[in-house]
């Protein structure tokens, strides 16, 4: 990264400087957006750029790319967004990487400066755009003088780099876009070290560490920057750990100490209670991710020992008895420092027999989705997988277990929002194009962002859509049963997804059982997207066949 702008010109407008610090400053290559009248003078500072720009259908796919892109190589995903409904229309999407702390800038234009606030009922106008997005981003600035840019960028960037990361949205008045700013001969970007917890914490986490009889380990979507700190830092614990669905791959596929993100079953909550020293990096402790049946049932009994960048993350959800304040995986790094040798226990042991007792791969409740997850792994093991919330990801969540940490991310977690699976992955795509990348939805969700397959033929992402087509929301279906609720609104009509995506100009193919979904991925092209439809009955009962 080119970490000056530098320009021959003694000045340039507001909207060039803009695309040339995130382009030479802060080193971003892809930018989602939908122009609009109100944002055309940003589109005149991108002519000419080597930063390419994505065409959403609607600014909330914008913004799930983003997320996606943002989750797959740890870069913030940026966005350019019009006045009013387009940040109400971003709004879920943000508030979906909030919860997940995902970095995603988000820049939109605002009326002009003499008109704010003043209800005029001017275009696109609201009565506060920076109070209503405050609710939903690490901060938001409406930017005054155009001079201050550089700075307000900054300050978005340290938030991204240096503390816990979420959106940040800068909105620009649209009569500053041509204001002429003086170009900085040398504007450099600090050199931002990761925080560190402190010395003499890191010694008493050691020390209960080492002196533990029965530890527990439980890695947050916050690790994923440091893998191999969190596998040595396991290993040397001999430790059982829970990676939650967002630290997926963290210590490698099927690690002999990985209980994956099972902590809500009762095999792993077991081990969660009669552990005497508990260790937590970079997680929430929320119940989307240790408490997926709703029960409050996920109960720590021990020392709780937290490492999280966020103090108040220290004491929330759980009784802590130690909180460190700092990087996840900095404070991994150093945290193996005070552990040498391998710790003599029985960690793999207790993770075998945990494991053994869930015997995931037998369970009825997950038997329509292993061959589904077997099959992919087949074909596509290096694979992204990016889910909505639908029925093959949920169990999805228990079942996955993949080769590295940033594969394996879905909406099931944290805010939850529906349609949220195929512009992620189309983000993700973007972001990793060397890895194949799947899309898992559900018939119901994906009509939120079906449109976005559009952009995917457009833009020729060879994304692998597998559509689990149960005939509507099956999950909520399962609710009201549950609750004795008559089933209103959840048996939705759907169209035929093939003739859908032929008119977009993806090929498309409908699926039934396990090896005609084998024989799909085998034949598939890579020069665009391919929708594999499942008939989701079809397939139910070709594995109760095979069974």
């Amino acid at each position: 990264m080119n970490a000056n702008v530098t320009s021959n010109q003694a000045t340039m407008t507001c909207a060039q400087l803009l695309i040339r610090l995130l382009r030479d400053t802060y080193g971003i290559r892809t930018l989602f957006g939908i122009p609009g009248v109100h944002t055309v003078e940003l589109y005149r500072g991108l002519e000419g750029s080597s930063v390419q720009h994505i065409t959403p259908r609607h600014e909330q796919g914008a913004g799930f790319m983003a997320d996606g892109y943002a989750r797959a190589n740890g870069q913030p995903g940026v966005c350019l967004i019009i006045t009013g409904p387009g940040m109400t229309n971003i709004a879920t999407a943000m508030g979906q990487a909030l919860a997940d702390s995902i970095p995603m800038l988000v820049i939109s234009s605002v009326n002009r400066r003499d008109t704010l606030g003043l209800g005029q009922g001017r275009l696109h106008e609201l009565p506060s755009q920076q109070q209503m997005i405050s609710g939903v981003a690490r901060f938001s600035h409406t930017l005054l003088d155009a001079n201050t840019l550089p700075e307000v960028l900054a300050r978005a960037f340290a938030i991204f780099n240096g503390a816990r990361p979420g959106p940040v949205h800068i909105e620009i008045p649209i009569d500053l876009f041509n204001a002429p700013v003086s170009v900085p001969v040398s504007w450099q970007t600090p050199t931002l070290y990761r925080a560190a917890p402190d010395p003499e914490g890191l010694a008493e986490a050691a020390r209960l560490l080492i002196a533990a009889k029965q530890p527990l380990v439980l890695l947050g979507g916050g690790c994923v920057s440091a893998p191999e700190a969190a596998r040595q830092l396991v290993e040397q614990l001999n430790a059982p750990t829970v990676t939650t669905i967002n630290a997926k791959g963290l210590l490698g596929r099927d690690h002999p100490l990985d209980l994956g993100a099972n902590a809500a079953l009762p095999a792993v909550r077991e081990l969660a209670a009669n552990a005497d020293v508990i260790l937590a990096v970079g997680t929430e402790l929320g119940e989307t991710d240790y408490d997926v049946v709703f029960d409050d049932g996920f109960y720590l009994n021990g020392t709780l020992i937290r490492i999280d960048l966020d103090p108040e993350q220290l004491v929330r959800n759980q009784r802590t008895t130690l909180g460190l304040v700092g990087d996840a995986g900095r404070s991994l790094e150093l945290l193996l420092n005070h552990i040498p040798a391998p710790l003599q226990r029985n960690g793999v042991e207790r993770t075998a027999a945990a494991l053994s007792a869930l015997d995931l791969v037998n369970d009825p409740a997950f038997a329509d989705f292993v061959p589904l997850y077997t099959v992919l792994a087949e074909y596509l093991p290096e694979a992204i997988l990016v889910g909505d919330s639908t029925a093959p990801v949920y169990a999805g969540n228990h079942l996955v277990s993949q080769p590295a940490p940033r594969r394996y991310f879905n909406a099931s977690t944290g805010y939850g929002t529906l349609g949220y699976g195929l512009p992620a992955a189309l983000g993700a795509q973007l972001a990793r194009p060397d890895l194949a990348v799947v899309a898992l939805v559900g018939d119901g969700g994906v009509m939120f962002t079906l449109s976005e397959m559009a952009t995917a033929v457009e833009a020729r992402l060879p994304v692998v859509i597998v559509l689990w087509h149960n005939a509507g929301y099956e999950e909520i279906r399962r609710y009201m049963d549950a609750n004795g609720v008559a089933r209103l609104g959840v048996d939705i009509q759907a169209p035929n997804f093939l003739t859908l995506a032929e008119g977009f100009g993806c090929p498309g193919i409908l699926v039934e059982s396990p090896a005609e979904f084998a024989k799909a991925l085998a034949n598939r092209e890579t020069n665009g997207p391919l929708l594999i439809e499942i008939d989701a009955a079809a397939w139910q009962r070709a594995c109760a066949f095979t069974d």
